[in-house]
């Protein structure tokens, strides 16, 4: 098997990881919302991360120590920012509901993650067939994601979950902020790649090296979102359900942060094995996985359960749209 096929194969798994690690939140029902997000920030930030990098990078250190400041400042301010864009996705879910506002972050995160570090890494394969691949597989996304949140906010309407007093110019304006957050997990990948060349450089297996980047994104990002678990603990007075739970509780958030870090390590093994932009191409597919495996869960669990055929119908054409753009990125890697 090639690497890249073994690569597309790798980010299929990544993608059922990410789209599957919020599953056991249904289970946490007698935490509120922040109760359960600071724990899995806990695990899957700050924990696993550091425990993880320090055992498959052994001389994290000194990549650190050789690493210049240009990328170490790009890696450290990029981080920061996608941080500080995660705590918008709780507000704009909040504004105008899940169904629009993931579909807004994921295209945009989807656009920006794989057309930035082509355009600036790769400029000459813009308008080479590498470029026209990424277009067409980023259109496909934005597309299909586009009709899977039409589906979405028509199951919301008819099971009456629409937020009562949506404002739907800042909701967007949250979304737009924690989609190119997002797209920042991508640069900091493509940017930080002296850091991977200087890991590997110093004996650590090419399949771990992308550690040495996701420790600085995991633990300065990690900092807001655990700020925002307590602000609103504070705010909404949930800090005492913590006991409620019992280790049950802190168990699931355990589940979450393993499935959600290591979908991060295996995009990070997957885009280095599908050659010069891998991570370019690999992005939008990594997404369009995700938004593919929560819906498929979200069938699985019911919530689409009563929504009307016609609705179900556009959920379903969306995901296919999703499929077609999987096919169009993962045939785009034999071109390089």
């Amino acid at each position: 098997m090639n690497r890249t096929a073994g690569g597309v194969g790798l980010l299929l798994l990544a993608g059922a990881m990410n789209g599957s690690f919020a599953l056991p939140m249904k289970f946490t029902k007698r935490w509120a919302w922040e109760n359960t997000w600071f724990f899995w920030t806990l695990f899957a930030l700050l924990i696993f991360p550091p425990l993880f990098t320090f055992l498959t990078v052994p001389a994290i250190g000194a990549v650190y120590r050789e690493a210049s400041r240009a990328t170490l400042w790009a890696v450290v301010s990029f981080s920061a920012a996608w941080g500080i864009s995660q705590v918008f996705f709780g507000l704009a879910v909040d504004a105008i509901g899940m169904a629009l506002s993931f579909s807004v972050i994921l295209g945009i995160s989807a656009a920006l993650g794989s057309i930035i570090p082509l355009v600036r890494l790769h400029p000459a394969e813009v308008l080479a067939s590498e470029g026209l691949a990424v277009y067409a597989g980023v259109l496909l996304v934005l597309v299909g994601v586009g009709i899977c949140a039409v589906a979405g906010r028509r199951r919301e309407a008819k099971l009456g979950r629409l937020p009562a007093k949506a404002s739907v110019a800042i909701g967007l304006l949250f979304s737009v902020i924690s989609g190119a957050g997002s797209a920042l997990v991508n640069l900091v990948l493509t940017f930080g790649d002296p850091l991977v060349d200087l890991a590997r450089r110093m004996g650590t297996p090419a399949r771990w090296a992308p550690n040495a980047v996701w420790l600085p994104l995991t633990v300065i990002g990690g900092i807001p979102n655990l700020i925002y678990c307590l602000y609103l603990m504070r705010k909404n007075k949930t800090g005492r359900q913590l006991g409620a739970g019992g280790a049950g509780h802190i168990g699931l958030a355990v589940v979450m942060g393993l499935f959600w870090f290591f979908s991060l390590v295996t995009y990070g093994i997957a885009s280095g094995m599908m050659g010069s932009l891998g991570a370019v191409l690999g992005w939008p597919l990594y997404m369009s996985l995700i938004v593919i495996a929560g819906t498929l869960w979200g069938v699985v669990t019911g919530e689409w359960r009563n929504a009307g055929r016609e609705t179900l119908r556009i959920m379903w054409g969306g995901v296919g749209v999703l499929v077609a753009a999987i096919f169009v990125l993962a045939t785009g890697g034999r071109w390089f």
